[in-house]
Parts: C-alpha cells; sequence; structure tokens
C-alpha cells in the first residue's frame, strides 16, 4: 500500500457499527480499525456520508429493497465523498489526495471516518462541487434521473411531485421547472412549503391541510396534471393518482408512509392512466449500469442546473439522530453525516 502525505499515524478510526437489528439507537459510534485497501482499491479519508430511508429500514432488519441483510456488526452507509489518502497495489499514484465521490454498492462501510472503494468506482469531484453536495448526486442524483428517464418530462407537463422537499422530489422539481412544465409541489409543514416556493415551483401546498387536493386544483388553474410522482403512497400517494387527468402517467419511487399507494388493475384502467415503478429491478437491470447516471447527475451539479439541497448535517457519532429525524420525516433535502 501508499499512503499520501497526509496519511494517518494512529491506524485506529472511529465508525458507526451496527451490532443488533432494531431501533436507531442501536447505531454504536466506535473506534475500529483502519481499513486497507486492496490491489485495485483506494482509501478515501471520509468527508461527508450518505444517509437514506432505505438505510434504516436495513437497520430495523426489515425490508432492505434489493441489498440483503449485512452480516453483523456491521458499518451502515453506501455513499462517500473525500479525499484518496492511500491506494492498493496496481493503482495510478494520480489518485493520491484527489477530491472524489464514490458509491459503495453493496459493501457498505459508509458511515466511518475512512472508507475503502473500487478504483473504478471513482469520480473526481468537479471544481467548486461541495463534498455533502458530491454525496446527494451520487446516489440520490443518479436515482432522480433513472425516475426521469420513465417520466420523459417535456414543456407540455403539467407536474405534481409528492415529497418535494425531500432528496429525490427538490431534484424532480427543479428539473420540471428547467423543462419548462408547470410543477405542483406537496410537502408536509411550512418550512418545506417555504423551501419548495424556493425551488421554483410554481405552487406549493400543505399534505397535511385538510382537503390539500382541493388546494392542488386551485393551484393549477384549469390545467389538467400529466405527470404525478409519488414516493409517499398511502392516502397521499393515492390523492396524487386521483389528481392525474386521463393519458397521465403515475411514477412510484417509493412509499415514506411505510405503504404503497393501494390501486388495481380496474383503477389504472378507469382512470386511463399508466403507472410504472421507476426504481428497484428496473433501475438494477437497466442497460449501461449506473455509472452513466452518476457522471450524468455529478455534470447537472457541477454546471448548476441542479442545486443539491443538504439541509441536515449531522455529526458522524449522531448518525442515530439522523436515523430518528428520517424516519419521522422531519428532514429537508439529503441527509449527510459529516466525520
Amino acid at each position: 500500500m501508499a499512503a499520501g502525505a497526509g496519511g494517518r499515524s494512529v491506524l485506529a478510526m472511529h465508525a458507526i457499527r451496527l451490532h443488533a437489528f432494531g431501533p436507531a439507537e442501536n447505531l454504536v459510534y466506535e473506534e475500529v480499525g483502519d481499513p486497507e485497501p486492496a490491489p485495485g482499491q483506494v482509501r478515501i479519508a471520509v468527508r461527508a456520508a450518505g444517509v437514506h430511508l432505505l438505510d434504516t429500514m436495513i437497520r430495523s432488519g426489515g425490508q432492505g429493497g434489493p441489498f440483503p441483510l449485512p452480516d453483523l456488526p456491521a458499518i451502515p452507509g453506501r455513499e462517500v465523498a473525500g479525499e484518496v489518502d492511500a491506494i492498493g497495489a496496481g493503482v495510478d499514484d494520480r489518485w493520491l489526495d484527489r477530491r472524489v465521490v464514490a458509491h459503495l454498492g453493496m459493501a457498505s462501510s459508509g458511515y466511518a471516518e475512512l472508507a475503502v472503494a473500487p478504483v473504478e468506482s471513482l469520480h473526481e469531484l468537479p471544481d467548486g462541487l461541495a463534498f455533502d453536495a458530491a454525496v446527494a448526486m451520487i446516489g440520490t442524483g443518479r436515482t432522480t434521473l433513472a425516475i426521469l428517464e420513465v417520466a420523459q418530462l417535456t414543456a407540455d407537463d403539467v407536474v405534481l411531485v409528492t415529497a418535494a422537499a425531500g432528496g429525490i422530489g427538490n431534484l424532480l422539481v427543479q428539473e420540471a421547472h428547467n423543462v419548462g412544465a408547470f410543477v405542483v409541489g406537496v410537502a408536509g409543514g411550512p418550512q418545506k412549503i417555504e423551501l419548495v416556493e424556493r425551488l421554483r415551483a410554481d405552487a406549493a401546498v400543505d399534505y397535511r391541510t385538510p382537503e390539500w387536493p382541493s388546494a392542488v386544483r386551485e393551484a393549477l388553474g384549469g390545467r389538467d396534471v400529466t405527470v404525478s410522482f409519488d414516493s409517499v403512497g398511502g392516502e397521499v400517494g393515492r390523492a396524487a393518482m386521483d389528481l392525474l387527468a386521463p393519458g397521465g402517467r403515475f411514477v412510484i419511487y417509493g412509499w415514506s408512509s411505510g405503504k404503497p399507494t393501494e390501486l388495481s388493475a380496474g383503477d389504472i384502467v378507469a382512470a386511463g392512466i399508466t403507472v410504472t415503478g421507476a426504481i428497484g429491478p428496473r433501475v438494477l437491470q437497466r442497460p449501461g449500469g449506473m455509472r452513466g447516471l452518476e457522471t450524468a447527475a455529478l455534470a447537472k451539479a457541477g454546471s448548476g442546473d441542479w442545486k443539491p439541497l443538504v439541509s441536515d448535517r449531522f455529526p458522524l457519532a449522531e448518525a442515530a439522530a439522523a436515523h430518528r429525524a428520517l424516519e419521522s420525516r422531519g428532514t429537508v433535502g439529503k441527509v449527510v453525516l459529516v466525520p
């Protein structure tokens, strides 16, 4: 192994470890041995690590989507950004000290001061792109692009985005605005509504208020919703679907409420809409893989087309608090841990 000039002299780091599935309190801040890069790998001094709702599901021992539950003890986390401080055999020295971001995939271990990643997974950060913004793009940004591949937005669309202040939702609002569509963002609470308005949504509606679908119809001013993005599920998702005009597209990419939107084939036929599950196997089996989406997402952030919303930063030691905030829907934009 070769180390950078700023390499660590003490072979121990802090990380978050999960020893038993269960509540957020099971995430323990501990000192563990430094990971060493194997041949073809680099080690990253982590400056920001991404946190997902999926992480909370895996931590609890519930369904982890396409990811199997890890063997315990485990260090959670799948997205990291920072500087390369060591390289394994066969890795070009030029990577040392470079600012990079990587998605660790199923390997996990991102909630730590140091993480190892295959060199082919690295993206060098564009000048001026912050570490936390890069973390938002490498996972959440690439997923947003996969969702947009399904939606195929145009300037003629009228778009409804649920959870519009969330990590993916805020990017969907920005992209709908960028293509010239009319966009209504739905979020929970005054703080999130104010944020959605700053994202240049044409209207923002609080779904916690009674009869919020009526408020959406009023904001539409006679327009018909052609695309509805649903990541909440439950009653909110069903209302978002019911707002679609015949011929509309209902794009599902999650259910933060804990249960998916309930609908039947009869509902779809009666409404005259199309329904697509935008993530899961469709994304994992996407021709060309995920790297192209990662590159494109980072380019959008680097050019300013997308301004990643990172309003919730937690110290690494407070990973449990980050999980609780996500589970209570108390977060805005992307959630990151900062070692």
